[in-house]
């Protein structure tokens, strides 16, 4: 590792540890295997390269997976938050209940999640929270693909993929925090106020109508014709 790459090297607060993934290896995949073999909460396991900025980060929770997986809303606000402090003020980020990450209206990455087991009422061993972020367009010709972008070709050019790891991992901890020690009533208003989407029609895991809102636990309140439908957030889970 030369001097610049050690300089730009991303650096991580207290109770959080860094480890670069080598080649192409996921580091969504490299995370969920380290949790199940045993590591310490707060790893962050990432890859940055030209294209791309790819973290995961490993909890330990200590409570039922239901609530736990509040993870993934407070890692999207997390995220805002770490963009918002770097990025150009005209640039808008927004969420999607389902993960994915909207900038300036146009879809721009992704939250994925994934635990040791999927029974809601379970403690379970480890959760796992993945953020993946394009950084150039993935076609030479955006107009192929109008709701889908990139950080550069929003105006954030100058916004260093490391920086923006670490100022994430930064912000995440702080939410953290907050959801620990002052509940969850924080983190819900300012997720609503990030909210892709919200009162509008949309297609959520089969169920389409109005996007009400979320209950307590973050699931998706949806309305249809007849009734009103609850999606927990645990079906966002993604197999290990």
């Amino acid at each position: 590792m030369n001097d610049l790459e050690r300089q730009e090297a991303p650096t991580f607060p207290p109770l959080m540890s860094g480890e670069e993934v080598t080649g192409q290896q996921d580091p969504f995949e490299i995370a969920c295997l380290r949790a199940t073999t045993g590591c310490d909460a707060g790893l962050v396991l990432y890859r940055l390269d030209a294209n791309s900025l790819e973290a995961a980060l490993v909890f330990a929770p200590e409570v039922p997976l239901a609530e736990a997986m509040a993870m993934l809303p407070l890692c999207g606000v997390g995220f805002q938050n770490a963009l918002g402090a770097l990025a150009p003020p005209e640039v808008a980020v927004h969420l999607e209940w389902n993960g994915a990450l909207r900038i300036n209206g146009a879809r721009c990455g992704r939250l994925r999640a994934c635990a040791s087991n999927d029974d809601p009422a379970a403690v379970p061993d480890w959760l796992v929270i993945a953020l993946s972020v394009p950084l150039i367009p993935t076609h030479d010709d955006p107009g192929l693909t109008p709701d889908e972008t990139s950080l550069f070709a929003e105006g954030c050019a100058d916004v260093a993929a490391p920086r923006l790891l670490e100022a994430w991992a930064r912000h995440t901890l702080n939410w953290i925090t907050r959801w620990e020690t002052e509940g969850p009533q924080s983190l819900h208003a300012e997720w609503r106020g990030l909210a892709h989407d919200m009162g509008e029609e949309i297609t959520q895991s089969g169920r389409s109508g109005t996007f009400l809102g979320v209950d307590e636990a973050f699931g998706i309140l949806i309305r249809d014709d007849k009734t009103t439908h609850l999606i927990p957030l645990t079906e966002m889970l993604e197999t290990p």
